[in-house]
């Protein structure tokens, strides 16, 4: 069953295919060419130029998805521009539409930490009292609603809410709804561990936290059952589909969602993971386009639907 490259094929249980892949990007405000992220080899932060062209070129080999996360040239305490209309994320969502239409999924990441001058994923307590610098569930909810309003006005296809608050998926479905966009889908990051993997995207979207940490609100990573509740928690409030984040360390994570729900489950093949299949190829130790290929299907194979993933038109290309 194993002798020729057509029979595994023939008899392979899992297949990866373009359509299964969505490519994040990165948009920055006030740049004149691509910059370089130096912890992700060929992951670049955006011009508006140069994002149609990323986007164009993922259409065109059959990638499934796109999703965006911008960072402004002004931070604030509140995040302001996360739901300018004129804000850096929504002219490249409009951009995006108006190059492909609707041949890319157009998803929007939800959150604030890319817009506050602080780092975190919402408004924060005031400092100084006894629950200084903490994040306020309900009103970031407000924030958040807002803010998938102008991206569903931009054009997003789908908004991804990330910022783990409770009550996030029904305050944005709420808010969507009663302005008009009742097609406009919800990707719930349901499952989002608060992990070491993280640290490549905080340089490239520039939302590290300027105090503590994530804790609070992401998952812990000895915890699976959690990862359950909140994934029918989010269901309940209108989650179209959710995600588990990161991928290759909580397979079991992913397999266990999967078999429990019967909306689209999808996985975030994360920086940290992209980091290091990268490093150890430079210097020789992996085979570079076969371990992307075989974390890439042990994603699929552990139960995702689709997967986020900064490869997603260079393994389009190849399959094609």
């Amino acid at each position: 069953m194993r002798t020729t490259v057509a029979m595994r094929r023939l008899t392979a249980e899992t297949e990866l295919r373009p359509r299964d892949m969505v490519l994040p990007v990165f948009i920055k405000e006030g740049i004149a060419e691509p910059q370089p992220v130096s912890s992700m080899p060929g992951v670049v932060q955006h011009t508006r130029d140069s994002l149609r062209k990323a986007a164009a070129e993922a259409a065109a080999v059959g990638v499934g998805g796109i999703i965006v996360f911008g960072i402004p040239a002004v931070k604030d305490e509140r995040g302001g521009q996360a739901d300018d209309p004129d804000g850096i994320s929504q002219r490249a969502l409009a951009d995006i539409r108006a190059e492909t239409g609707d041949e890319l999924v157009v998803m929007a990441d939800l959150c604030l930490c890319e817009y506050t001058d602080h780092g975190h994923c919402g408004i924060l307590s005031p400092r100084g009292g006894q629950h200084s610098g903490e994040v306020l569930n309900d009103p970031t909810l407000e924030r958040y609603a807002a803010t998938a309003v102008a991206q569903a006005r931009a054009g997003a296809h789908v908004v991804a809410p990330s910022g783990m608050m409770d009550g996030q998926v029904g305050a944005i479905r709420a808010a969507l709804d009663a302005a008009g966009f009742i097609d406009t889908a919800i990707c719930a990051y349901s499952v989002k561990y608060a992990s070491a993997f993280y640290g490549p995207f905080r340089e490239a979207a520039e939302g590290a936290p300027r105090f503590g940490d994530r804790a609070t609100h992401q998952q812990d990573p000895a915890n699976a059952n959690e990862s359950l509740r909140e994934v029918e928690l989010d269901i309940a409030e209108g989650a179209d589909m959710v995600m588990v984040k990161p991928a290759l360390a909580y397979l079991d994570v992913i397999r266990r969602v999967a078999d429990e729900v019967r909306v689209p489950v999808g996985a975030y093949q994360v920086s940290g993971e992209f980091a290091m299949v990268e490093a150890a190829a430079a210097n020789g130790w992996l085979d570079r386009d076969k371990t992307i290929m075989e974390t890439l299907t042990s994603i699929r194979r552990a139960g995702a639907g689709f997967v986020l993933t900064y490869w997603a038109t260079e393994v389009a290309r190849r399959i094609r």
